[in-house]
């Protein structure tokens, strides 16, 4: 045994060196518990998660489509779907998002789907999809044909539907110590170009419309400063026309854009 050994021994006694070898261990131990904690934060931070709510028929698929750069299936057209469907946006800087579209049926698969994102697993942000009235019309159950609804029943639907919603996401940015953003997306603008802006300040806070006043009680509820609140135009189709295709696009790039900016990202 070498001189240095012995002297090490003689200035730390036994119990001292157990007691450092123990300390060592809880270290390291700690440190390899933690690891996956802090890697699913940094994933978290990376890939923040969205919730796409909305009623039946507004387009929140096709939209959570585009934003993820996936083509939609034959499929497209169906309105409705009774599972939450989950779609993920990736870019080259190794950011993205993770949506997750809830069901707009009345269901209750809808409600547990609300309860998944808004409570048990609370995500970062929520797209709310809107459509001026001009959702797709549900056919009742059990039967066939074009299902029909008037503009003024569809703006009625969206203001009980957004009432179910917003109390969930108000309860959500209580209980959370950093604020929660909020995207209110007016889609289908394809269908009434010329009345973009009028649509865009319907829905919006402080408006004085029934749809922003409902906004503006919402944020009360979860108090101002915890809660932003954009409304931006988008459409998921952009129609037959070239032109008409880029500015679906561009519309899309911009929503993409300032998720980015509410995530931290840019």
């Amino acid at each position: 045994m070498s001189r240095t050994a012995t002297r090490l021994r003689t200035v730390m006694p036994t119990k001292g060196r157990a007691a450092l070898g123990a300390t060592v261990a809880t270290t390291v131990l700690t440190g390899l518990a933690s690891a996956p904690e802090q890697v699913g934060r940094l994933f978290r931070r990376r890939f923040p998660v969205v919730a796409v709510t909305g009623m039946t028929g507004v387009g929140k698929t096709q939209l959570a489509d585009r934003l993820a750069r996936r083509t939609s299936g034959d499929g497209a057209a169906e309105v409705g779907s009774a599972t939450m469907e989950r779609r993920t946006r990736r870019s080259p800087r190794l950011h993205g998002f993770r949506f997750l579209v809830v069901p707009g049926d009345n269901a209750a698969t809808r409600l547990a789907a609300l309860d998944e994102v808004f409570h048990d697993e609370p995500v970062d942000g929520v797209i709310h999809v809107v459509a001026n009235g001009y959702a797709t019309p549900r056919r009742t159950a059990g039967t066939t044909g074009t299902a029909t609804a008037t503009r003024e029943a569809q703006l009625a639907a969206e203001l009980e539907d957004w009432t179910i919603t917003a109390h969930r996401i108000a309860s959500m940015a209580v209980r959370r110590d950093k604020p929660v953003w909020l995207v209110i997306a007016v889609t289908k603008t394809d269908l009434y170009p010329d009345e973009l802006d009028e649509a865009v300040r319907y829905y919006s806070p402080g408006s004085g419309s029934p749809f922003g006043d409902r906004v503006d009680e919402l944020r009360a509820l979860a108090g101002g400063a915890k809660l932003s609140v954009d409304v931006l135009p988008v459409s998921s189709q952009g129609g037959e026309r070239k032109s008409a295709t880029r500015a679906a696009g561009a519309l899309v790039d911009a929503l993409a854009a300032r998720l980015a900016q509410l995530s931290g990202h840019v």
